[in-house]
């Protein structure tokens, strides 16, 4: 369209000039619909896409480094791992036990203000046996963890009596029960224990304790 500067010179040229601004205008409407057409289509097609395929994420710039992003460990495994290093810490591998145990062939325990009496029941059966372990097989460290582990739990829950098998030694070096003297050694450090005594021969005889813990305190 010509840029001259137009002279009006009559109706017949207001209505040229008339037809000329409104044929810009449309034009313009043109322009700006068709403009929201290809936006609108583009969005759509975005849409479709990513309903196809998914989320994506652009693709990293070459000049930065890619590191790997350490997984923080779960709070579970830490507090197991602690309360594994409070358990080792609790009880004692050097413990010297022998002053402690009654001097009979079977080697009980019962704490200082616990009578004779009580030994005597617990061996006898008076208490039912609410739980029990069984340390076969495993290593000084393990047994000791699981023992550990085992008493507080079950005092926890208000068990009263357990049973603890450590075996007889036969498959040890000298066929000596290198684990039972540790077992007696520990739990004689647990304060919730408060007497053992070795089990009936139809519990495990030799190879089994019978251990009496404490009352829950309310």
């Amino acid at each position: 369209m010509s840029s001259r500067p137009v002279k009006l010179g009559g109706l017949a040229e207001l209505k040229r000039v008339k037809r000329e601004i409104e044929a810009q205008a449309l034009l313009r409407e043109q322009q700006a619909a068709q403009a929201l057409r290809a936006e609108q289509q583009a969005a759509a097609e975005k849409n479709l896409f990513i309903q196809a395929a998914g989320a994506v994420q652009p693709l990293p710039k070459k000049s930065h480094a890619l590191l790997k992003i350490q997984p923080t460990e779960p709070q579970a495994m830490q507090y197991r791992r602690d309360e594994k290093a409070v358990l080792r810490e609790a009880i004692s591998d050097e413990f010297d036990v022998s002053t402690l145990l009654d001097a009979d062939d079977l080697l009980s325990f019962r704490r200082p203000g616990i009578g004779t009496d009580v030994t005597r029941k617990l061996r006898r059966g008076d208490w039912t046996i609410q739980r029990q372990i069984d340390l076969h097989g495993l290593r000084r460290d393990e047994a000791r963890e699981h023992l550990s582990f085992f008493i507080r739990e079950a005092h926890k829950q208000g068990i009263r009596c357990v049973r603890v098998v450590h075996g007889k030694g036969l498959g040890s070096p000298g066929k000596a029960p290198v684990l039972k003297s540790r077992v007696h050694s520990w739990l004689v450090q647990k304060q919730e224990v408060l007497a053992f005594v070795q089990a009936k021969p139809a519990d495990g005889g030799a190879g089994a304790l019978l251990v009496l813990l404490a009352p829950v305190k309310s």
